[in-house]
């Protein structure tokens, strides 16, 4: 896949504003968006901007008169991010196009929705959802649409092949592979580039050198994983990868009230001074305790929302996210976003509350008044 997840967001109309400036480390808006851009024109300014952010290749597409694509820019230091959606097309990149610009790049590509064939190294392979794939700019490929394929959403991944500590040709035993995004290492980048391109509108400049950090360390840890090639990893990536570990660990416990640092550290072989460490150092300080329950209010905060729950009871939900004291829960949330869990419930769920009709006027029961309520999103 080239770029490929569903977008949000603002975009750049007219022109793809592109930054240059791989090293600048800016977050870039959506580049393009379809709608944006005049139905006679769409394909030929999406190919431009393909051209300009990836390697050289032939694009064609049986939906040209009517393409539909978006595409979002992330720079994140050395490692570019592009979440997208588009109709069905091909991208061919020649043995002439290798020999004429070939940037050493790495593609990594994780389809989230509908498919790709790629024809890649002497390797073919049909690719889809939680599927992720490797290809080398500096090897010639041929990435379309199987039969029956009506797009494809997804997010793609560039590195520069001199970061990876493993040589060319031992890569070159997984390209073009269908790599699993749902277990290992490889769950975690797939977390980390979903989560990526859901939270793009949220990011700020600030917030790069740590994304690009988190992001080179995943991929390099996914490509040693993947090779079995984990001495070659520096001591830092090492941790950095044991804390997503760890932290993916928590998430999926935060349910259990006796989660706590000594089950966590027996559960990864580590003590508990040093998960602790581990958290000192890459959380600001923050405590291992603190963050377990930082992500269960925040649970908690979500589900008191959803109109689907506004009939099950608040200590309930509490209980759900391993908050079994309703007087500790309270203060908690309150401390957190501002106001008691039942007021945030009512403030959330207002919009969506059914009214009563009003005489004499005909109004069905269960018809919502529209209002729009504003609560803290807490984060």
């Amino acid at each position: 896949m080239k770029p490929a997840g569903a977008l949000s967001g603002s975009s750049v109309t007219g022109t793809a504003e592109v930054d240059e400036d791989r090293g600048a480390g800016a977050m870039i808006g959506t580049v393009f968006r379809s709608e944006d851009v005049a139905a006679e024109h769409r394909f030929d300014h999406w190919r431009e901007l393909i051209g300009r952010t990836h390697a050289p290749s032939d694009m064609s597409s049986d939906y040209a008169a009517d393409f539909w694509a978006e595409q979002r820019l992330l720079q994140l230091g050395p490692v570019t991010v592009w979440p997208g959606a588009f109709r069905p097309m091909r991208f061919r990149r020649t043995a002439r196009m290798v020999r004429q610009s070939d940037p050493e790049f790495y593609h990594v590509s994780l389809v989230l929705g509908g498919g790709l064939g790629v024809d890649h190294a002497g390797r073919a392979d049909t690719h889809g959802p939680q599927d992720l794939y490797v290809v080398d700019t500096s090897r010639p490929y041929d990435v379309g649409p199987p039969e029956d394929n009506c797009g494809v959403t997804g997010v793609g991944v560039e590195l520069p092949k001199a970061l990876v500590p493993v040589s060319p040709d031992r890569v070159g035993d997984l390209l073009a592979r269908r790599l699993s995004a749902q277990e290992g290492v490889g769950a975690l980048l797939a977390g980390f580039l979903t989560g990526l391109a859901q939270q793009a509108d949220s990011l700020q400049p600030s917030d790069v050198p740590r994304l690009g950090t988190v992001a080179l360390d995943l991929l390099l840890a996914w490509f040693a994983q993947e090779l079995d090639t984990e001495s070659a990893l520096s001591p830092e990536t090492r941790r950095h990868t044991l804390t997503a570990h760890i932290r993916a660990f928590i998430r999926r416990n935060l349910h259990d009230p006796d989660l706590a640092p000594p089950v966590i550290a027996a559960a990864h072989h580590i003590s508990v001074s040093y998960l602790h460490r581990l958290f000192q150092q890459q959380s600001d300080g923050e405590t291992v305790a603190a963050w377990i329950r930082a992500q269960r209010l925040e649970g908690a905060r979500r589900d008191l929302a959803d109109p689907a729950l506004r009939a099950t009871p608040v200590h309930t939900i509490a209980a759900r996210w391993g908050l079994n004291r309703p007087a500790e829960f309270s203060r908690a949330f309150r401390t957190a976003y501002g106001v008691p869990p039942t007021e945030y419930r009512l403030r959330a769920t207002a919009s969506t509350a059914p009214t009563a009709p009003t005489a004499p006027q005909d109004i069905p029961t269960g018809s919502a008044d529209g209002r729009v309520v504003r609560v803290p999103n807490g984060n």
